[in-house]
C-alpha cells in the first residue's frame, strides 16, 4: 500500500531508548552468505520470493532472506533497528521517507550500480538522488490513482463508461464531476443527489467514497484536484524549501472538495477509519459508489466478490489536464549493512529487467522498467482487467500530468502539522484560511 503515512521519524528518534528496548534483531546472522530484505506488501511477497530464487541461481553461496511486515509495524520496526544498529541489508523505501533517511545518513550510495534514468519510466530513477547528488535507492515499481466505480450503479444512474472517463471539474461549480458524483448518491428514500427532496443528511448510497482528510499529500483524496488546477506542493519540483499550503488555489481545491461532503455527496469524516473503513471498504459494502484509490489496489477492488468494478480516468481540472500523483518506490541499502556487498547485488538485481518482468509476471504492481510494467499488463488483461486508466496518464503526456510526492527533508514534521490541520477542515469544518498558520510553521522548520 502507498497512501498510508509513516509514523514520523524524528519522534521515533526522541523515543529512541524505549524503542531501542523493544527492537528484535532480524538482522542478526547476516553475514557474506545471507542477505536481509524486508517489505511491507504481503501481495508481493510471492513475486520477490521468485526473485530471490533467481539471485540465488546466479550468485551461488549467496542467500536472501525476506522479511514482511505489515505497513505500520514496518515502519515502526524499521526505526527500531536504525537505532538499534539492527537494520535490515535491504529495505523496501517510500519516498516520502527518502528526504530524512538521506539526511539522517542511514542510506549507503548506490552509485557504482548500472541505474540509467532512461532503463525506467520517466522521472522514477531521478526522485532518488539525494541534495548531494548522490543515488540512495533502486527503481522497484510504480503507481498512479484513478476512479474505481460500481458499473451496476452507474448503469442504474444512466451514467456510462465513456462518461466516467471524460469528466472534468472546477472549484466553482465542480464541473461534470460533481453533477454525476450528485447523480450516483441515493438518500434513503431512493431520491438521487441531483433531484428534489434529496436528504443529504439521511443518504444510503454516496456517490464517493473517502479516504479521510488526506494529510500534506492528499494522495488519493484531493492531489488530483489540487494538481489539475496548477497548485504544487513546494516551491521546486524535488527538495523546495516552501511549502504551497497558503495558496488560494490551495485552499480553494480543498474547500470546494471537503465541501462535497457537506453536500451528501461524499462519504463523511465519521464514516471513514484509517484501519477498518477505507474507501475500498466503502464500495465494497455498497456503501459508496466510487472511489479514487491507487493502482496497487487494481486486483483488490476486482476481489470483490458480487460487484462488477471498473476504473476511470482521473478528471480533467482548470488547466485543462487530468492530474494524477506517480508514485515509485524503490530498493535502498543500509548504511549499517552487515554483507553491503551482497547487498547491492541484490538490489541490482531487484532493478534489473529479468526481475521486474518476473514482479510483472504476478500483475500486482507495476514494476519500473518498461519490460517489468508490459509484463504486469499482460498479468492484469490475462485476469480480465483493464488497466488503461492506470497507465495512460504515463504514455499520453498531452491530456494527462504526473506528478511526485513532496520530496524535502522534513516530511514527518510536515505530517505531523498537516495531518490534524487537513483532519479538522475536513470533520469540523474549519476555515481553510487556518492553514496559512500550518504552512507558516512548516516552512519555519525547513528554515532550520
Amino acid at each position: 500500500m502507498r497512501f498510508r503515512r509513516p509514523v514520523a521519524f524524528t519522534g521515533a528518534l526522541a523515543l529512541s531508548l524505549s524503542l531501542a528496548g523493544s527492537a528484535q534483531d532480524d538482522s542478526a546472522g547476516s553475514s557474506s552468505h545471507t542477505v536481509t530484505y524486508w517489505l511491507w506488501d504481503a501481495n508481493q511477497l510471492p513475486a520477490y520470493e521468485a526473485c530471490a530464487r533467481d539471485f540465488e541461481k546466479r550468485n551461488p553461496g549467496l542467500d536472501v532472506r525476506i522479511t514482511q511486515l505489515g505497513w505500520d509495524d514496518y515502519w515502526t520496526k524499521l526505526t527500531a533497528s536504525f537505532i538499534a544498529g539492527t537494520e535490515p541489508d535491504v529495505f523496501t523505501d517510500h519516498i516520502q521517507k527518502f528526504g530524512q533517511f538521506a539526511d539522517l545518513k542511514v542510506l549507503e550510495p548506490l552509485d557504482d550500480l548500472p541505474i540509467e534514468d532512461s532503463s525506467y519510466q520517466p522521472g522514477l530513477a531521478a526522485n532518488w538522488v539525494g541534495q548531494d547528488g548522490r543515488r540512495y535507492g533502486a527503481p522497484k515499481d510504480w503507481d498512479t490513482v484513478g476512479l474505481f466505480y460500481n458499473r451496476k450503479m452507474a448503469k442504474a444512474a444512466g451514467i456510462s463508461a465513456e462518461e466516467l472517463n471524460g469528466l472534468d471539474w472546477n472549484p466553482r461549480d465542480g464541473g461534470t464531476f460533481e453533477k454525476t458524483i450528485a447523480r450516483l448518491t441515493v438518500d434513503r428514500n431512493g431520491r438521487r443527489g441531483d433531484e428534489p427532496g434529496f436528504d443529504k443528511d439521511d443518504v444510503k448510497v454516496y456517490g464517493l467514497a473517502t479516504n479521510g482528510g488526506g494529510d500534506g499529500d492528499g494522495q488519493t483524496q484531493w492531489s488530483t484536484f489540487t494538481a489539475s488546477a496548477g497548485w504544487t506542493y513546494t516551491d521546486e519540483e524535488r527538495w523546495g524549501k516552501r511549502y504551497n499550503y497558503d495558496s488560494e488555489t490551495f485552499q480553494s481545491v480543498v474547500e470546494w472538495y471537503f465541501g462535497l461532503a457537506e453536500k451528501g455527496y461524499m462519504t463523511p469524516f465519521t464514516d471513514w477509519n484509517s484501519q477498518s473503513n477505507q474507501a475500498n471498504t466503502q464500495v465494497a459494502s455498497g456503501r459508496a459508489a466510487t472511489a479514487f484509490d491507487g493502482a496497487w489496489m487494481i486486483s483488490t477492488y476486482a476481489g470483490f466478490k458480487g460487484l462488477d468494478i471498473g476504473s476511470a480516468v482521473t478528471p480533467a481540472g482548470p488547466t485543462g489536464k487530468r492530474a494524477t500523483m506517480m508514485n515509485g518506490l524503490a530498493d535502498s541499502v543500509t548504511k549499517g549493512a552487515r554483507n553491503k556487498a551482497g547487498a547491492k547485488k541484490w538490489v541490482a538485481h531487484l532493478a534489473s529487467n529479468a526481475c521486474q518482468r518476473t514482479v510483472g509476471g504476478y500483475g500486482i504492481v507495476f514494476p519500473a522498467t518498461p519490460e517489468g510494467t508490459e509484463a504486469a499488463v499482460a498479468a492484469y488483461e490475462k485476469k480480465g482487467i483493464d488497466v488503461s486508466a492506470f497507465t495512460r496518464p504515463v504514455t499520453d503526456t498531452r491530456e494527462f500530468t504526473t506528478f511526485s510526492y513532496p520530496i524535502t527533508n522534513y516530511a514527518a514534521d510536515v505530517l505531523a502539522l498537516m495531518k490534524p490541520a487537513m483532519q479538522d477542515v475536513f470533520a469540523n469544518d474549519a476555515p481553510v484560511g487556518g492553514l496559512d498558520e500550518t504552512n507558516s510553521q512548516i516552512n519555519l522548520i525547513l528554515d532550520q
